[in-house]
Protein backbone atom coordinates (compact mmCIF):
# COMPACT_ATOMS: atom_id res chain seq x y z
CA UNK A 1 0.00 0.00 0.00
CA UNK A 2 1.43 3.35 -1.03
CA UNK A 3 1.56 6.14 1.55
CA UNK A 4 1.48 9.56 -0.06
CA UNK A 5 3.70 12.37 1.28
CA UNK A 6 1.88 15.15 3.10
CA UNK A 7 2.81 18.36 4.81
CA UNK A 8 4.11 17.50 8.31
CA UNK A 9 1.94 18.43 11.25
CA UNK A 10 2.70 18.65 14.92
CA UNK A 11 -0.32 16.88 16.41
CA UNK A 12 -2.77 14.43 14.84
CA UNK A 13 -5.76 12.29 15.77
CA UNK A 14 -6.49 8.89 14.21
CA UNK A 15 -10.21 8.16 14.17
CA UNK A 16 -10.73 4.40 14.31
CA UNK A 17 -14.04 3.11 12.93
CA UNK A 18 -14.28 -0.21 11.05
CA UNK A 19 -10.50 -0.81 11.25
CA UNK A 20 -9.84 -2.10 14.77
CA UNK A 21 -6.17 -3.08 14.48
CA UNK A 22 -2.75 -1.41 14.37
CA UNK A 23 -1.07 -3.70 11.82
CA UNK A 24 -1.26 -2.68 8.15
CA UNK A 25 -3.34 0.38 9.04
CA UNK A 26 -2.96 3.17 6.42
CA UNK A 27 -4.46 5.99 8.51
CA UNK A 28 -2.35 5.20 11.56
CA UNK A 29 0.78 4.78 9.44
CA UNK A 30 0.19 8.10 7.65
CA UNK A 31 -0.40 9.95 10.90
CA UNK A 32 2.74 8.51 12.47
CA UNK A 33 4.75 9.66 9.46
CA UNK A 34 3.20 13.13 9.25
CA UNK A 35 2.92 14.12 12.92
CA UNK A 36 5.17 14.27 15.93
CA UNK A 37 2.37 13.47 18.37
CA UNK A 38 -0.51 11.11 17.56
CA UNK A 39 -3.60 10.17 19.56
CA UNK A 40 -6.01 7.38 18.65
CA UNK A 41 -9.75 7.47 19.32
CA UNK A 42 -12.90 5.43 18.85
CA UNK A 43 -16.42 6.77 19.39
CA UNK A 44 -19.18 4.48 20.55
CA UNK A 45 -21.57 6.37 18.31
CA UNK A 46 -24.95 7.01 19.89
CA UNK A 47 -26.37 7.70 16.44
CA UNK A 48 -25.83 4.00 15.70
CA UNK A 49 -25.95 2.27 19.07
CA UNK A 50 -29.16 3.83 20.37
CA UNK A 51 -31.18 1.77 17.89
CA UNK A 52 -29.68 -1.61 18.85
CA UNK A 53 -30.88 -4.18 21.42
CA UNK A 54 -29.01 -4.16 24.71
CA UNK A 55 -27.58 -7.64 24.13
CA UNK A 56 -26.42 -7.05 20.55
CA UNK A 57 -23.57 -9.47 19.82
CA UNK A 58 -21.81 -7.02 17.53
CA UNK A 59 -21.50 -4.44 20.28
CA UNK A 60 -19.92 -7.03 22.56
CA UNK A 61 -17.54 -7.96 19.72
CA UNK A 62 -16.63 -4.31 19.19
CA UNK A 63 -16.07 -3.71 22.89
CA UNK A 64 -13.78 -6.75 23.21
CA UNK A 65 -11.96 -5.75 20.01
CA UNK A 66 -11.42 -2.25 21.42
CA UNK A 67 -9.76 -3.79 24.46
CA UNK A 68 -7.54 -5.78 22.11
CA UNK A 69 -6.75 -2.63 20.09
CA UNK A 70 -5.94 -0.73 23.28
CA UNK A 71 -3.41 -3.42 24.13
CA UNK A 72 -1.89 -3.19 20.65
CA UNK A 73 -1.45 0.58 21.01
CA UNK A 74 0.15 0.15 24.43
CA UNK A 75 2.58 -2.40 23.02
CA UNK A 76 3.40 -0.23 20.02
CA UNK A 77 4.11 2.81 22.19
CA UNK A 78 6.00 1.11 24.98
CA UNK A 79 3.04 1.41 27.34
CA UNK A 80 2.59 5.16 26.99
CA UNK A 81 -0.42 5.42 24.66
CA UNK A 82 -3.90 4.06 25.12
CA UNK A 83 -7.07 4.24 23.06
CA UNK A 84 -9.39 7.19 23.72
CA UNK A 85 -12.92 5.76 23.86
CA UNK A 86 -15.93 8.04 24.08
CA UNK A 87 -19.68 7.40 24.11
CA UNK A 88 -21.26 10.23 22.14
CA UNK A 89 -22.50 11.25 18.70
CA UNK A 90 -19.41 10.86 16.55
CA UNK A 91 -20.20 13.85 14.34
CA UNK A 92 -20.00 16.03 17.48
CA UNK A 93 -17.34 14.19 19.45
CA UNK A 94 -14.54 14.04 16.87
CA UNK A 95 -14.46 17.85 16.33
CA UNK A 96 -14.69 18.34 20.10
CA UNK A 97 -11.87 15.87 20.77
CA UNK A 98 -9.75 17.43 18.01
CA UNK A 99 -10.16 20.81 19.72
CA UNK A 100 -9.40 19.39 23.17
CA UNK A 101 -6.16 17.84 21.91
CA UNK A 102 -5.48 20.83 19.64
CA UNK A 103 -4.58 18.62 16.68
CA UNK A 104 -3.91 20.00 13.21
CA UNK A 105 -5.28 16.97 11.37
CA UNK A 106 -7.63 13.99 11.75
CA UNK A 107 -6.81 10.80 9.84
CA UNK A 108 -9.42 8.16 9.07
CA UNK A 109 -10.45 5.49 6.56
CA UNK A 110 -13.19 6.27 4.06
CA UNK A 111 -16.56 4.51 4.26
CA UNK A 112 -19.04 4.68 1.38
CA UNK A 113 -22.20 3.85 3.31
CA UNK A 114 -24.45 6.87 2.63
CA UNK A 115 -24.97 7.55 6.34
CA UNK A 116 -21.23 7.37 6.98
CA UNK A 117 -20.50 9.73 4.09
CA UNK A 118 -23.03 12.22 5.45
CA UNK A 119 -21.54 11.99 8.95
CA UNK A 120 -17.99 12.42 7.64
CA UNK A 121 -19.04 15.45 5.60
CA UNK A 122 -20.39 17.08 8.78
CA UNK A 123 -17.16 16.33 10.64
CA UNK A 124 -15.07 17.65 7.76
CA UNK A 125 -16.98 20.92 7.69
CA UNK A 126 -16.64 21.48 11.42
CA UNK A 127 -12.93 20.69 11.34
CA UNK A 128 -12.44 22.98 8.35
CA UNK A 129 -14.16 25.83 10.14
CA UNK A 130 -11.74 25.34 13.03
CA UNK A 131 -8.74 25.34 10.69
CA UNK A 132 -8.04 21.64 11.01
CA UNK A 133 -7.46 19.15 8.19
CA UNK A 134 -9.19 15.80 7.64
CA UNK A 135 -7.39 13.13 5.62
CA UNK A 136 -9.30 10.07 4.37
CA UNK A 137 -7.50 6.94 3.17
CA UNK A 138 -8.63 3.66 1.64
CA UNK A 139 -8.64 0.49 3.74
CA UNK A 140 -11.60 -1.90 3.73
CA UNK A 141 -11.60 -2.53 -0.03
CA UNK A 142 -8.80 -3.04 -2.55
CA UNK A 143 -10.39 -0.83 -5.20
CA UNK A 144 -12.95 1.83 -4.33
CA UNK A 145 -15.25 4.33 -5.93
CA UNK A 146 -14.13 5.11 -9.50
CA UNK A 147 -10.98 3.00 -9.56
CA UNK A 148 -12.58 0.17 -11.56
CA UNK A 149 -14.73 1.38 -14.48
CA UNK A 150 -15.73 0.02 -17.86
CA UNK A 151 -13.98 1.13 -21.04
CA UNK A 152 -16.73 3.71 -21.40
CA UNK A 153 -16.01 5.16 -17.98
CA UNK A 154 -19.15 3.80 -16.32
CA UNK A 155 -19.46 1.55 -13.25
CA UNK A 156 -19.88 -2.18 -13.72
CA UNK A 157 -23.31 -3.67 -13.17
CA UNK A 158 -22.37 -7.36 -13.57
CA UNK A 159 -19.88 -9.18 -11.38
CA UNK A 160 -17.80 -11.30 -13.78
CA UNK A 161 -16.63 -8.43 -16.03
CA UNK A 162 -15.93 -6.42 -12.88
CA UNK A 163 -13.88 -9.27 -11.42
CA UNK A 164 -11.83 -9.59 -14.60
CA UNK A 165 -11.13 -5.84 -14.60
CA UNK A 166 -10.32 -6.01 -10.86
CA UNK A 167 -7.79 -8.82 -11.34
CA UNK A 168 -6.19 -7.00 -14.27
CA UNK A 169 -5.89 -3.80 -12.25
CA UNK A 170 -4.34 -5.61 -9.29
CA UNK A 171 -1.85 -7.37 -11.56
CA UNK A 172 -0.77 -3.94 -12.81
CA UNK A 173 -0.45 -2.55 -9.26
CA UNK A 174 0.78 -5.30 -6.92
CA UNK A 175 2.08 -2.62 -4.54
CA UNK A 176 -1.52 -2.11 -3.40
CA UNK A 177 -1.12 -5.24 -1.26
CA UNK A 178 2.03 -4.03 0.48
CA UNK A 179 2.09 -3.93 4.27
CA UNK A 180 1.27 -0.40 5.35
CA UNK A 181 3.05 0.76 8.47
CA UNK A 182 5.53 -2.01 9.25
CA UNK A 183 8.26 0.63 9.69
CA UNK A 184 6.37 3.34 11.58
CA UNK A 185 7.69 4.81 14.82
CA UNK A 186 5.35 3.98 17.70
CA UNK A 187 7.17 6.44 19.92
CA UNK A 188 5.16 9.20 18.23
CA UNK A 189 2.03 7.89 19.90
CA UNK A 190 1.28 10.47 22.58
CA UNK A 191 0.74 9.74 26.23
CA UNK A 192 -2.93 9.32 27.02
CA UNK A 193 -4.67 10.46 30.22
CA UNK A 194 -6.79 7.98 32.19
CA UNK A 195 -10.14 7.25 30.58
CA UNK A 196 -13.45 8.54 31.94
CA UNK A 197 -14.56 4.99 32.63
CA UNK A 198 -14.65 2.98 35.81
CA UNK A 199 -11.23 2.83 37.41
CA UNK A 200 -9.75 5.05 34.71
CA UNK A 201 -9.90 2.21 32.19
CA UNK A 202 -9.40 3.03 28.52
CA UNK A 203 -12.29 0.81 27.36
CA UNK A 204 -15.60 0.78 29.22
CA UNK A 205 -17.50 -2.30 30.27
CA UNK A 206 -20.65 -2.95 28.25
CA UNK A 207 -22.87 -1.84 31.13
CA UNK A 208 -21.19 1.57 31.26
CA UNK A 209 -22.67 2.54 27.91
CA UNK A 210 -26.02 0.79 28.17
CA UNK A 211 -25.39 -2.74 26.94
CA UNK A 212 -25.02 -6.19 28.46
CA UNK A 213 -23.31 -9.43 27.55
CA UNK A 214 -25.28 -11.51 25.02
CA UNK A 215 -26.17 -15.14 25.59
CA UNK A 216 -23.26 -17.43 24.70
CA UNK A 217 -23.27 -18.78 21.16
CA UNK A 218 -23.70 -22.56 20.83
CA UNK A 219 -20.38 -24.29 21.44
CA UNK A 220 -20.33 -26.06 18.09
CA UNK A 221 -21.21 -22.94 16.09
CA UNK A 222 -18.73 -20.53 14.52
CA UNK A 223 -18.99 -18.18 17.47
CA UNK A 224 -17.18 -14.87 17.81
CA UNK A 225 -13.50 -14.48 18.55
CA UNK A 226 -12.94 -10.75 18.94
CA UNK A 227 -9.98 -8.59 18.12
CA UNK A 228 -6.99 -9.19 15.91
CA UNK A 229 -6.02 -12.10 18.15
CA UNK A 230 -9.33 -13.82 17.44
CA UNK A 231 -9.04 -13.09 13.74
CA UNK A 232 -5.52 -14.48 13.59
CA UNK A 233 -6.62 -17.72 15.25
CA UNK A 234 -9.49 -18.17 12.77
CA UNK A 235 -7.24 -17.32 9.83
CA UNK A 236 -4.66 -19.89 10.89
CA UNK A 237 -7.36 -22.56 11.07
CA UNK A 238 -8.80 -21.57 7.71
CA UNK A 239 -5.46 -21.59 5.90
CA UNK A 240 -5.08 -25.26 6.84
CA UNK A 241 -8.22 -26.08 4.82
CA UNK A 242 -8.17 -23.29 2.24
CA UNK A 243 -7.20 -25.60 -0.61
CA UNK A 244 -10.46 -27.53 -0.08
CA UNK A 245 -12.61 -24.39 0.11
CA UNK A 246 -14.01 -24.85 -3.39
CA UNK A 247 -15.30 -28.30 -2.46
CA UNK A 248 -16.54 -27.59 1.08
CA UNK A 249 -17.86 -24.03 1.15
CA UNK A 250 -21.47 -24.89 0.17
CA UNK A 251 -22.07 -27.56 2.83
CA UNK A 252 -23.20 -26.02 6.12
CA UNK A 253 -22.50 -29.15 8.18
CA UNK A 254 -18.83 -29.13 7.13
CA UNK A 255 -16.01 -26.78 8.26
CA UNK A 256 -15.79 -25.00 4.92
CA UNK A 257 -16.22 -21.21 5.42
CA UNK A 258 -13.49 -18.98 6.77
CA UNK A 259 -15.71 -17.36 9.43
CA UNK A 260 -13.68 -14.19 8.82
CA UNK A 261 -16.62 -12.05 7.72
CA UNK A 262 -16.97 -10.26 11.05
CA UNK A 263 -13.23 -9.54 11.08
CA UNK A 264 -13.44 -8.02 7.61
CA UNK A 265 -16.48 -6.01 8.70
CA UNK A 266 -14.72 -4.46 11.69
CA UNK A 267 -11.22 -4.47 10.25
CA UNK A 268 -9.58 -6.59 12.92
CA UNK A 269 -7.75 -8.24 10.01
CA UNK A 270 -6.36 -6.48 6.95
CA UNK A 271 -8.14 -7.22 3.67
CA UNK A 272 -4.89 -6.52 1.80
CA UNK A 273 -3.19 -9.26 3.74
CA UNK A 274 -5.97 -11.75 3.02
CA UNK A 275 -5.87 -11.00 -0.71
CA UNK A 276 -2.09 -11.36 -0.65
CA UNK A 277 -2.36 -14.75 1.07
CA UNK A 278 -4.96 -15.90 -1.45
CA UNK A 279 -2.69 -14.84 -4.30
CA UNK A 280 0.23 -16.80 -2.88
CA UNK A 281 -1.85 -19.96 -2.71
CA UNK A 282 -3.25 -19.40 -6.20
CA UNK A 283 0.31 -19.30 -7.51
CA UNK A 284 0.69 -22.77 -6.00
CA UNK A 285 -2.33 -24.02 -7.93
CA UNK A 286 -4.98 -23.83 -5.20
CA UNK A 287 -8.54 -23.89 -6.59
CA UNK A 288 -9.86 -23.18 -3.14
CA UNK A 289 -7.86 -19.97 -2.96
CA UNK A 290 -9.21 -18.90 -6.36
CA UNK A 291 -12.77 -19.32 -5.14
CA UNK A 292 -12.03 -17.51 -1.88
CA UNK A 293 -10.48 -14.60 -3.75
CA UNK A 294 -13.66 -14.35 -5.84
CA UNK A 295 -15.64 -14.00 -2.61
CA UNK A 296 -13.36 -11.16 -1.53
CA UNK A 297 -13.82 -9.46 -4.91
CA UNK A 298 -17.60 -9.67 -4.43
CA UNK A 299 -17.18 -7.39 -1.38
CA UNK A 300 -15.42 -4.75 -3.48
CA UNK A 301 -18.09 -5.12 -6.18
CA UNK A 302 -20.97 -4.46 -3.81
CA UNK A 303 -19.17 -1.50 -2.24
CA UNK A 304 -18.69 0.15 -5.63
CA UNK A 305 -22.35 -0.53 -6.44
CA UNK A 306 -23.33 1.26 -3.22
CA UNK A 307 -21.06 4.21 -4.02
CA UNK A 308 -22.33 4.69 -7.56
CA UNK A 309 -25.97 3.79 -6.84
CA UNK A 310 -26.83 4.90 -3.29
CA UNK A 311 -30.52 4.60 -4.19
CA UNK A 312 -30.17 0.84 -3.52
CA UNK A 313 -30.64 1.72 0.13
CA UNK A 314 -34.39 1.28 0.26
CA UNK A 315 -34.93 0.88 -3.49
CA UNK A 316 -34.26 -1.74 -6.12
CA UNK A 317 -31.08 -1.42 -8.14
CA UNK A 318 -33.26 -1.96 -11.18
CA UNK A 319 -35.77 0.88 -11.22
CA UNK A 320 -38.37 -1.25 -13.02
CA UNK A 321 -38.49 -3.55 -9.98
CA UNK A 322 -39.51 -0.86 -7.50
CA UNK A 323 -43.18 -1.38 -8.25
CA UNK A 324 -43.20 -5.18 -8.00
CA UNK A 325 -46.32 -6.30 -6.17
CA UNK A 326 -44.99 -8.06 -3.10
CA UNK A 327 -47.35 -9.88 -0.76
CA UNK A 328 -48.78 -7.73 2.02
CA UNK A 329 -51.37 -8.03 4.74
CA UNK A 330 -52.01 -10.32 7.68
CA UNK A 331 -51.05 -13.55 5.91
CA UNK A 332 -47.79 -12.10 4.61
CA UNK A 333 -46.99 -10.77 8.08
CA UNK A 334 -47.66 -14.18 9.64
CA UNK A 335 -45.51 -15.94 7.07
CA UNK A 336 -42.72 -13.41 7.55
CA UNK A 337 -42.83 -14.07 11.30
CA UNK A 338 -42.66 -17.83 10.66
CA UNK A 339 -39.63 -17.27 8.41
CA UNK A 340 -37.91 -15.14 11.06
CA UNK A 341 -38.51 -17.75 13.74
CA UNK A 342 -37.53 -20.80 11.69
CA UNK A 343 -40.93 -22.49 11.54
CA UNK A 344 -41.77 -22.50 7.83
CA UNK A 345 -42.04 -26.28 7.55
CA UNK A 346 -39.01 -26.41 5.23
CA UNK A 347 -36.22 -27.91 7.37
CA UNK A 348 -33.15 -26.35 5.71
CA UNK A 349 -34.75 -22.89 5.71
CA UNK A 350 -35.71 -23.29 9.36
CA UNK A 351 -32.27 -24.60 10.32
CA UNK A 352 -30.60 -21.59 8.74
CA UNK A 353 -32.88 -19.09 10.45
CA UNK A 354 -32.50 -20.77 13.83
CA UNK A 355 -28.71 -20.73 13.46
CA UNK A 356 -28.88 -16.99 12.73
CA UNK A 357 -31.14 -16.27 15.70
CA UNK A 358 -29.03 -18.31 18.12
CA UNK A 359 -25.57 -17.20 17.04
CA UNK A 360 -25.65 -14.19 14.71
CA UNK A 361 -24.01 -16.32 12.04
CA UNK A 362 -25.48 -17.87 8.92
CA UNK A 363 -23.69 -19.98 6.34
CA UNK A 364 -23.48 -18.25 2.94
CA UNK A 365 -25.34 -20.98 1.06
CA UNK A 366 -28.16 -20.67 3.57
CA UNK A 367 -28.24 -16.90 3.17
CA UNK A 368 -29.12 -17.52 -0.47
CA UNK A 369 -31.61 -20.28 0.32
CA UNK A 370 -33.45 -18.37 3.04
CA UNK A 371 -33.50 -15.13 1.02
CA UNK A 372 -34.82 -16.90 -2.05
CA UNK A 373 -37.49 -18.59 0.07
CA UNK A 374 -38.69 -15.31 1.55
CA UNK A 375 -38.83 -13.44 -1.76
CA UNK A 376 -39.66 -16.20 -4.24
CA UNK A 377 -41.70 -18.68 -2.16
CA UNK A 378 -43.44 -16.31 0.21
CA UNK A 379 -43.41 -13.30 -2.11
CA UNK A 380 -42.37 -11.01 0.75
CA UNK A 381 -40.34 -7.92 -0.12
CA UNK A 382 -36.56 -8.23 0.03
CA UNK A 383 -36.43 -5.05 2.13
CA UNK A 384 -38.04 -6.88 5.05
CA UNK A 385 -35.52 -9.71 4.89
CA UNK A 386 -32.64 -7.30 4.44
CA UNK A 387 -33.68 -5.42 7.58
CA UNK A 388 -33.95 -8.65 9.59
CA UNK A 389 -30.47 -9.78 8.54
CA UNK A 390 -29.16 -6.29 9.35
CA UNK A 391 -30.49 -6.71 12.87
CA UNK A 392 -29.11 -10.21 13.39
CA UNK A 393 -25.92 -10.79 11.40
CA UNK A 394 -22.65 -10.40 13.27
CA UNK A 395 -20.89 -9.52 10.02
CA UNK A 396 -23.60 -7.20 8.72
CA UNK A 397 -22.39 -4.50 6.38
CA UNK A 398 -24.79 -2.54 4.26
CA UNK A 399 -23.17 -3.04 0.85
CA UNK A 400 -22.91 -6.84 0.97
CA UNK A 401 -26.23 -7.38 2.73
CA UNK A 402 -28.10 -5.17 0.30
CA UNK A 403 -26.31 -6.68 -2.70
CA UNK A 404 -26.98 -10.23 -1.55
CA UNK A 405 -30.66 -9.61 -0.93
CA UNK A 406 -31.18 -7.87 -4.24
CA UNK A 407 -29.35 -10.73 -5.98
CA UNK A 408 -31.70 -13.25 -4.33
CA UNK A 409 -34.76 -11.17 -5.17
CA UNK A 410 -33.64 -10.58 -8.79
CA UNK A 411 -33.92 -6.82 -8.36
CA UNK A 412 -30.19 -6.10 -8.30
CA UNK A 413 -26.91 -6.55 -10.20
CA UNK A 414 -27.04 -9.98 -11.75
CA UNK A 415 -26.29 -11.61 -15.06
CA UNK A 416 -28.75 -14.37 -14.15
CA UNK A 417 -32.45 -14.00 -15.04
CA UNK A 418 -35.24 -13.19 -12.64
CA UNK A 419 -36.71 -16.68 -12.91
CA UNK A 420 -33.91 -18.25 -10.86
CA UNK A 421 -35.89 -19.77 -7.97
CA UNK A 422 -34.22 -22.06 -5.46
CA UNK A 423 -36.14 -25.20 -4.59
CA UNK A 424 -35.64 -25.49 -0.80
CA UNK A 425 -35.98 -29.28 -0.82
CA UNK A 426 -33.53 -29.81 -3.67
CA UNK A 427 -31.09 -27.42 -2.00
CA UNK A 428 -31.42 -29.41 1.21
CA UNK A 429 -30.80 -32.74 -0.50
CA UNK A 430 -27.80 -31.36 -2.37
CA UNK A 431 -26.03 -29.41 0.35
CA UNK A 432 -27.03 -31.24 3.54
CA UNK A 433 -27.41 -34.74 2.08
CA UNK A 434 -27.19 -36.58 5.40
CA UNK A 435 -29.34 -34.01 7.20
CA UNK A 436 -26.61 -33.36 9.78
CA UNK A 437 -27.08 -29.59 9.75
CA UNK A 438 -30.87 -29.92 9.97
CA UNK A 439 -30.61 -32.31 12.91
CA UNK A 440 -28.34 -29.86 14.73
CA UNK A 441 -30.70 -26.90 14.41
CA UNK A 442 -34.09 -28.57 14.07
CA UNK A 443 -33.72 -31.25 16.76
CA UNK A 444 -37.38 -32.24 16.63
CA UNK A 445 -36.55 -33.94 13.31
CA UNK A 446 -33.35 -35.62 14.48
CA UNK A 447 -34.78 -39.14 14.29
CA UNK A 448 -36.00 -38.80 10.72
CA UNK A 449 -33.80 -40.49 8.13
CA UNK A 450 -33.27 -40.59 4.40
CA UNK A 451 -35.21 -38.16 2.24
CA UNK A 452 -37.82 -37.65 4.93
CA UNK A 453 -35.70 -35.13 6.83
CA UNK A 454 -35.63 -32.84 3.79
CA UNK A 455 -39.41 -32.92 3.26
CA UNK A 456 -41.16 -34.34 6.35
CA UNK A 457 -44.63 -33.84 4.87
CA UNK A 458 -43.76 -36.46 2.24
CA UNK A 459 -42.74 -39.04 4.84
CA UNK A 460 -44.79 -42.16 5.39
CA UNK A 461 -46.90 -42.15 8.56
CA UNK A 462 -44.79 -44.99 9.95
CA UNK A 463 -41.60 -42.96 9.46
CA UNK A 464 -43.07 -40.00 11.29
CA UNK A 465 -44.36 -42.19 14.11
CA UNK A 466 -40.97 -43.89 14.52
CA UNK A 467 -39.29 -40.47 14.63
CA UNK A 468 -41.86 -39.21 17.16
CA UNK A 469 -42.90 -36.37 14.89
CA UNK A 470 -46.49 -35.22 14.59
CA UNK A 471 -46.66 -32.63 11.83
CA UNK A 472 -48.54 -29.55 12.91
CA UNK A 473 -47.65 -30.25 16.53
CA UNK A 474 -43.95 -31.10 16.83
CA UNK A 475 -42.96 -29.51 13.55
CA UNK A 476 -45.05 -27.31 11.26
CA UNK A 477 -46.50 -28.32 7.94
CA UNK A 478 -45.16 -26.22 5.03
CA UNK A 479 -46.61 -22.72 5.14
CA UNK A 480 -46.55 -22.59 1.33
CA UNK A 481 -46.48 -25.04 -1.57
CA UNK A 482 -43.24 -24.44 -3.44
CA UNK A 483 -44.63 -25.36 -6.87
CA UNK A 484 -47.61 -23.03 -6.46
CA UNK A 485 -45.38 -20.25 -5.11
CA UNK A 486 -43.00 -20.65 -8.04
CA UNK A 487 -45.81 -20.03 -10.51
CA UNK A 488 -46.88 -16.93 -8.59
CA UNK A 489 -43.32 -15.60 -8.69
CA UNK A 490 -43.04 -16.23 -12.41
CA UNK A 491 -46.28 -14.33 -12.87
CA UNK A 492 -45.12 -11.51 -10.59
CA UNK A 493 -41.95 -10.94 -12.59
CA UNK A 494 -43.46 -11.88 -15.91
CA UNK A 495 -45.93 -9.05 -15.51
CA UNK A 496 -42.90 -6.75 -15.68
CA UNK A 497 -42.15 -7.93 -19.20
CA UNK A 498 -38.78 -9.34 -18.14
CA UNK A 499 -38.56 -12.13 -20.67
CA UNK A 500 -39.71 -15.65 -21.35
CA UNK A 501 -39.31 -17.98 -18.35
CA UNK A 502 -37.43 -21.25 -18.57
CA UNK A 503 -36.77 -23.95 -16.00
CA UNK A 504 -36.03 -22.41 -12.62
CA UNK A 505 -32.82 -23.17 -10.79
CA UNK A 506 -32.93 -25.69 -7.98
Amino acid sequence: MEISPRKPVGRALVWFRRDLRTADHPALAQALRDATQVWCAFVLDKAILDGLPADDRRVAFIRASLADLDGQLAALSGGRARLLVRHAVAADEIPRLAAELDVQAVFFHRDDDPAARARDARVYERLREAGRAMHGLKDHVIFERKEILTGGGTPYGVFTPYKNAWLKALHARPELLGDCGSDVDGRRLAATPPGPWRGGAAVPALEEFGFRAPAPAPEDDAGLRPGSAGGEALLEEFLDRLDDYDDTRDFPARPGPSHLGVHLRFGTLSLRRLVHLAGQRIEGGSRGAQTWLSELVWRDFYHQVLFHHPHVVGHAYRADCDDLRWEQGAQADAQFAAWCEGRTGYPLVDAGMRQLNASGYMHNRLRMVTASFLTKDLGVSWQRGEAYFALKLNDFELASNNGGWQWAASTGCDAQPWFRIFNPVTQSERFDPQGAFIRRWVPELRLLGGKAIHAPWKARPAELAAAKVALGRDYPLPIVDHDVAREKTLARFGAKGSGTPVAAAS
